[in-house]
């Protein structure tokens, strides 16, 4: 056996340098990437619902009642990552994750009789919902150590779908 084999001398790769700050490149991490736009792509039947519910006159109504459906489908569709969080996530001791999980159903339970109210009523309700949401993704950000990305981007999902359901509760 070689010097080189049992160094592992050839597995040593230095870490590449940004050429303007002669700091260490950050490695792309492609679960950020992926959550992003998978988190964007969601947001265009928000946008494009509630521009439609605002510039239709003729269909308004029916895309403001689209509107509210597909904000109460992700709303208990959010909620989903809370109870993968109490089932996976390293560092949460068990009444931590007892209350997690039991928070994870609760935006299902506010997102049903949303879609039983007259959609002003129901936009109100589905922004309730998903600022509660964030809240609660603050607190277990306290307690557990999520991705750095993953607050940030959660804000900027919560903030278009709620100004979208803000947006198409105005249609008359």
């Amino acid at each position: 056996m070689t010097l080189r084999r049992v160094l592992d001398i050839g597995s040593i790769r230095p870490t590449p340098l940004d050429a303007a700050t002669a700091m260490p490149l950050r490695r792309p991490d492609p679960l950020h990437d992926t959550a992003r736009r998978l988190g964007y792509a969601g947001l265009i039947p928000f946008v494009v619902l509630a521009a439609a519910s605002l510039l239709d006159a003729h269909h308004g109504l029916a895309w403001r009642d689209a509107l509210s459906a597909y904000g109460a489908v992700i709303l208990s569709f959010v909620c989903a990552l809370h109870w993968g969080f109490a089932m996976a996530l390293p560092g949460l001791d068990d009444a931590r994750r007892k209350r997690t999980l039991r928070w994870s159903v609760v935006p299902s339970l506010i997102a049903w009789p949303a879609l039983l109210l007259a959609p002003p009523h129901a936009a109100v309700l589905l922004v309730l919902g998903f600022v509660l949401h964030y809240v609660q993704d603050r607190r277990l950000a306290r307690h557990a150590e999520l991705p750095s990305w993953y607050l940030p981007l959660r804000l900027r999902l919560t903030t278009v779908a709620c100004l979208a359901l803000i947006a198409g509760a105005f249609v008359q």
